[in-house]
C-alpha cells in the first residue's frame, strides 16, 4: 500500500488545497505518512509569491528530491505554474519519478497520482491565464485542526507592481454559492467550529457568477444557514471593506470582529508606483470607518518595506502614517525583488541592510500597536476557540473572537472547543485569561 506525504509552503489556499489531496488519496484508501521518509509518493504545494518564497520551494524540491531516492514526488502550487521547464531539469530530478502539475490542474492530481502508467517527468499545467472556472476540490476535514481554511475564490487581476500572482493563478474565479455552503456544512459535520474565509482576492468573489453574487452574499448566506459556524475573514483590499460588510458584520454574531487590510505603503507616492488603488487619505477613512462600526474589532495590516524607490523621506511618511492609524498589528515583508513583474525593473532598488532596519522599525510599531490594544482590552470577556494542543507551559490556547492570543488554565474536555474567558493581565505575545465557567459560548 502506497503512503502520501504532503508538503505545503505558502498561503492558506495552498494549505486549502493541499486539505483536498488528503481527502481524495484517503477516500481512496491510502495512509497519509507522518513523515517523508516513510512515503512512497511526496507531495511539495509549492509558493512563489516572493522571489524567497520561489527560492525555498526549489530548495525544499532539491532536498527532499536527495533525501528520498526511491519516491515518486510530484510538485504543484505556484512556484511549478512558472518554474516548470527550469524544475525539470534540476539535476536531483533526473533518472529519478516525479512529475509537475499545474495550478489548473491540482483536481487532477490525486487520480494522476495513483495511476501507475503515468510517465516520470511528465508536465502537466494547462493554461492558467486562460482558465473560465475554478478547480473544483472538495476538502473532508481540514486535518485535525478545530479552525478550517475555505477556499471560496482563486485568482487575481489588479496586478500590483511587485507580485507574479496574477501570472501563476490567472483571472479570478468563484466557487459557486451552493459548492461554498456544501463546503462549508461538511466543515461542520466533521466538527470545525471556525471556518476562515480565503482566496487570492477574495473581495472578488462572485464577479465571475452573476447578478447579485458577491463577497457579502455569500458572507450573508453562510452566517445565516450555518448558525454555530464562527466565520472569519482573511484578508480584503481597502475599497471591499464596505458599509454593506461591517453592517453585516455588526449583525451576525457568528462572523468575528477581526479584518485583515492590505495596506503595503503608507506613502501616496509609493502606493501609486505599487499601482495599488486607494491612498493614504482613503485607508485612514476605511480604517476609522471599520474601528466606529466594530469597537473592539481586530484591525490587521499587511506593509512592505523597502520597495523600489522608497527613500528615508518616504519611508518617514509611510512609518508616521501609520502611527496615527488605530490599528492591532502589522504583517512586515521586505520586498523581495521578483522575475516577471513591473517592479523588478524599477530604478532605486533598496538595499538589504536598509531593507532589513525598516523591518525592523516597523515590527516594534506592531509590537507597540498589539501591547496597546491588547490593553485597552484587559478585563473583557471573549469567547475563544481552544486549539488542539496546549502551550510549553501546559495552558490551553487560542484566540478569542477579536483575534487576542490567550492562555488559560482549563481541563482537556476544552481542546477545540469554545469557551468564554475573562482578559487579566498581558505576557510576551500573548494575554493571561482566567475562563468562565458557567458560561460556556
Amino acid at each position: 500500500m502506497k503512503k502520501i506525504f504532503i508538503t505545503t509552503l505558502g498561503c492558506k489556499v495552498n494549505q486549502f488545497e493541499s486539505a483536498s489531496f488528503r481527502t481524495g488519496f484517503e477516500d481512496a484508501g491510502y495512509t497519509i505518512a507522518t513523515s517523508e521518509e516513510q512515503a512512497n509518493i511526496i507531495i511539495i504545494n509549492t509558493c512563489a509569491v516572493t522571489a524567497n518564497a520561489g527560492a525555498q520551494s526549489r530548495q525544499t524540491i532539491r532536498q527532499t528530491a536527495r533525501a528520498n531516492p526511491g519516491a515518486h514526488i510530484i510538485i504543484t502550487g505556484c512556484f511549478a505554474e512558472i518554474g516548470a521547464k527550469e524544475l525539470s531539469r534540476e539535476k536531483e530530478l533526473l533518472g529519478r519519478e516525479f512529475s509537475i502539475v499545474g495550478n489548473s490542474k491540482k483536481d487532477r492530481l490525486v487520480q494522476n497520482a495513483l495511476t501507475d502508467n503515468v510517465d516520470s517527468g511528465q508536465i502537466n499545467l494547462g493554461s492558467i491565464l486562460e482558465e473560465k472556472e475554478i478547480c473544483r476540490l472538495p476538502v473532508r476535514r481540514f486535518g485535525d485542526r478545530s479552525r478550517a481554511y475555505l477556499r471560496i475564490q482563486d485568482g487575481c487581476e489588479s496586478y500590483c507592481t511587485y507580485c507574479i500572482v496574477p501570472y501563476t493563478r490567472g483571472a479570478s474565479r468563484s466557487l459557486p454559492r451552493s459548492e461554498v455552503i456544501e463546503q462549508a456544512k461538511l466543515f461542520g459535520t466533521e466538527g470545525h467550529k471556525e471556518i476562515v474565509l480565503t482566496g487570492i482576492h477574495l473581495g472578488l468573489y462572485g464577479r465571475d457568477l452573476g447578478e447579485g453574487e458577491n463577497f457579502v452574499s455569500i458572507l450573508d448566506e453562510l452566517s445565516r444557514v450555518t448558525p454555530k459556524i464562527l466565520y472569519r475573514i482573511s484578508s480584503l483590499e481597502p475599497p471591499e471593506v464596505t458599509d454593506t460588510l461591517l453592517s453585516l458584520m455588526k449583525s451576525r454574531n457568528n462572523i468575528q470582529p477581526h479584518l485583515h487590510i492590505p495596506l503595503q505603503s503608507g506613502d501616496d507616492q509609493i502606493l501609486a508606483r505599487m499601482n495599488r488603488k486607494y491612498t493614504t487619505a482613503e485607508f485612514s477613512e476605511t480604517i476609522d470607518k471599520c474601528n466606529k462600526a466594530l469597537p473592539g474589532g481586530a484591525l490587521g495590516i499587511d506593509i512592505l518595506a523597502g520597495f523600489p524607490g522608497e527613500t528615508e523621506e518616504h519611508f518617514k511618511n509611510s512609518l508616521e502614517f501609520m502611527e496615527t492609524l488605530d490599528f492591532t498589528y502589522l504583517h512586515v515583508f521586505p520586498y523581495s525583488k521578483r522575475a516577471g513583474t513591473v517592479a523588478a525593473g524599477f530604478n532605486g532598488q533598496v538595499d538589504k541592510k536598509t531593507k532589513k532596519q525598516r523591518v525592523s522599525t516597523l515590527l516594534k510599531l506592531s509590537e507597540q500597536k498589539k501591547n496597546t490594544f491588547y490593553s485597552s482590552q484587559l478585563g473583557e470577556k471573549y469567547p475563544v476557540l481552544v486549539e488542539g494542543k496546549r502551550s510549553k507551559k501546559g495552558l490551553l490556547k487560542g484566540f478569542t473572537s477579536n483575534y487576542i492570543a490567550v492562555n488559560f488554565q482549563g481541563p482537556d474536555s476544552l481542546l477545540n472547543n469554545i469557551t468564554r474567558v475573562k482578559l487579566l493581565s498581558l505576557a510576551k505575545g500573548y494575554v493571561v485569561a482566567e475562563r468562565e465557567r458557567n458560561n460556556e459560548s
